[in-house]
Parts: C-alpha cells; structure tokens; sequence
C-alpha cells in the first residue's frame, strides 16, 4: 500500500535511511538523523506542497519516496527532485517502482515540468529505477563528495513530464 507519510513515520523513515547513512554512500549524509529530525523534514515539505509517500507491508513502513524543490528561485518552481529509500530486506520487490508511480503522479496533478534524481555513483540499482520512468543521464560531476575516506561522483537524471 502506498500512502502519504504522516509525522507519525518518521521514527520508520529515519530507521531506513540512517542505515544508508551509516553504512553506504548512497546519501552524503554522515550523520544520522533523529526521529524529531524526520518528522520536520517531512513537515517541511508537505508545508511547502510537496509529496512524500510511505510504502507499507502488513503495516510496517518499508519505503518511501519524496519530491522537493529543486533550487529556491521563482523561475525553478516547477522542477522537482525526487527521492526514494527502501528497507533493505525489501529492495527489489517492487515498493521503489510503487512509490515512484504514485509520486510521478502526484507532481503531474501538480503541475511539475522537470523531475531529476541526482544518484551517488556507483548505483546500477538506483540507475535502473529512474530509467525505468524515463530519466536519462544529463550530468556528471566527479569527486563531489567524500565518505568513508573515498571520493564520490554524483549524477543527474532528469525527465520532462
């Protein structure tokens, strides 16, 4: 099932992601995020009008995806970044593409243009995902991060909605 994320996931959401902060470089991230901490963000964004989904399995939290803005200034309001985390027993189960085809259809309703992905490289995984719903690769920036003593790439994936 997929719905909308409620501050009440946040405890879920912020177990999720902080293993990706604490044991990967899938998210630049390198502090793990509290349960209060969760709940703002989500907060945050809903307030600003953008959606974040929560996946469920017999009514445990196991993936969740949301969009945000992209840049601050006026003439980038209708491109948005999305974002998808899934529990890692339930990675590739379908939850990702769920969650995606739900958010991909809230941010047309909304009016979006452009979605991008930017994705920590390597990620065939992730990489696949987006490309599945149509983005395509259109930037490369090398040695942009660093975590767990390595230099990392990122790269941008965007779609034209």
């Amino acid at each position: 099932m997929i719905r909308p994320a409620t501050p009440a996931d946040a405890n879920a959401i912020a177990r999720i992601y902080n293993h990706y902060i604490l044991k990967s470089t899938i998210t630049f991230e390198e502090v793990a995020v509290t349960t209060e901490e969760m709940a703002e963000r989500i907060d945050n964004l809903k307030a600003a009008g953008m959606p974040w989904l929560v996946a469920e399995n017999s009514g445990q939290v196991v993936g969740y995806a949301y969009a945000s803005q992209w840049k601050a200034r006026s003439a980038y309001r209708y491109t948005t970044e999305i974002t998808v985390y899934l529990d890692l027993p339930h990675t590739g189960e379908g939850y990702g593409t769920e969650l995606y085809e739900s958010l991909l259809a809230q941010l047309r309703g909304k009016g979006a243009h452009v979605v991008l992905a930017c994705i920590a490289l390597p990620n065939q995984a992730s990489i696949a995902l987006h490309e599945k719903f149509g983005l395509r690769k259109v930037a490369h920036f090398n040695e942009v991060g660093s975590k767990f003593g390595q230099w990392l790439d990122v790269g941008y994936w965007q779609v034209l909605l």
